[in-house]
């Protein structure tokens, strides 16, 4: 089944689409990337989630994709003709949640299932131990399945529900879903750096207090005003920090950005994702041309993991890409969502961070960073 794409931005809308799904009698349930600015409400919504004959599960991003256009408004649909195998982690910015119990069972619950899976995962894109989480997962679940999500959420970084579950719309959770599907992942980001490595001397979980023990906006305004020409205001910032995201260093792998989003009393700043006291950071800046050759290697990487493991053609592909990615590069995005496009269905959503592993490497939560999915059903692949 291909995704859709629902311009109609009501509720009833959608309802009567879900509706006309459901009584196919071929759709049990329906994957939803739907576009923040539909002003959907849990009370609007709570309704039809759980009176439906079918799961609906998904969320609610800055902006969606469809067949190589990014909008505003509007929901992706994806209609599957199976049951998925789904959970809901809450506490997403609780430091002392514990993780580990339910990931365990659901890995003991996920492990016994037969077929080859991609596990799809959602979070609340402003929740504060993202990365934790995700470290959990790995933990817990293991590489041996891909993993394929993001952040949901809203621009205007006000928290609010943006999860969508059969229970309902919530937020600061993480929505897994199983999808018998196989998948091949590409990962890759364009940012380059332009400084020397600092130590992250002080942080707690997002927010980045100081940088080589002196405060962190004080480093940071250093440096990106003496490359940009241009001067931070009260007013700004994220104007000019788009454009200047943080790398982490890690070993034997790509740097993991993270995102600025706001100044937190005067000299902190606020990203979306931790950033770990005691890790090095740098300074990245990019251009139009790197991201978009960024684009095209999560395509050439996604396309060898997929051939390696099917020879058959995906069904489709699913793009998570960075919602700042958008404000960086404004119409020449599209270029980013041609290097990704391939003969195959294509649709996704533009995040607030995104998750993947990238080959048997490490699972991430990432930033400003391209993510690609082609996938298909075991039923219509051939593995080796």
């Amino acid at each position: 089944m291909k995704p859709q794409l629902l311009t109609e931005i009501s509720v009833v809308g959608l309802q009567q689409v879900i509706e006309a799904l459901s009584e196919s009698g071929e759709v049990h349930s329906i994957l939803v990337f739907a576009a923040d600015e539909n002003g959907w409400t849990a009370e609007q919504l709570d309704p039809l989630l759980q009176s439906s004959d079918i799961q609906i599960l998904g969320g609610i991003f800055p902006q969606i994709i469809h067949e190589g256009q990014n909008y505003t408004q509007g929901t992706v649909l994806l209609p599957l003709p199976y049951v998925l195998d789904w959970s809901v982690i809450p506490g997403l910015s609780d430091a002392a949640a514990d993780f580990d119990t339910p990931l365990a069972g659901l890995a003991d619950q996920w492990d016994r299932l037969p077929g080859p899976a991609t596990h799809m995962v959602f979070v609340d894109g402003l929740s504060t131990c993202i990365a934790t989480f995700i470290e959990a997962i790995f933990m817990n679940l293991g590489l041996e399945q891909n993993y394929l999500g993001g952040g949901a959420g809203s621009l205007s970084f006000v928290q609010k529900p943006c999860l969508i579950t059969p229970r309902g719309l919530i937020q600061d959770a993480a929505l897994l879903m199983r999808l018998p599907m196989l998948s091949g992942i590409g990962v890759s980001h364009g940012w380059q750096p332009i400084s020397e490595p600092f130590k992250v001397t002080e942080s707690n979980k997002n927010h980045v207090m100081t940088l080589d023990w002196k405060p962190a906006f004080e480093v940071y305004r250093q440096v990106v005003e003496a490359h940009s020409g241009q001067t931070f205001t009260e007013d700004n910032f994220f104007d000019i920090a788009k454009s200047y995201p943080l790398g982490i260093s890690k070993l034997d792998a790509e740097v993991i950005v993270r995102d600025p989003l706001m100044l937190k009393e005067g000299q902190g700043m606020i990203c979306v994702g931790e950033v770990p006291e005691g890790s090095f950071v740098r300074i990245l800046n990019g251009t139009a041309e790197s991201l978009i050759g960024a684009a095209a290697e999560a395509h050439q990487q996604a396309e060898k993991a997929y051939t390696q493991i099917s020879s058959a053609a995906p069904e489709f592909g699913c793009l998570i890409d960075c919602i700042s990615r958008v404000l960086f590069m404004q119409t020449r995005i599209l270029e980013e969502f041609t290097a990704v496009s391939g003969d195959y269905p294509m649709f996704g959503a533009l995040t607030l961070g995104e998750i993947a592993n990238s080959g048997q490497d490490y699972l991430e939560f990432y930033n400003k960073t391209a993510v690609l999915g082609l996938l298909s059903t075991s039923s219509d692949s051939v593995t080796e």
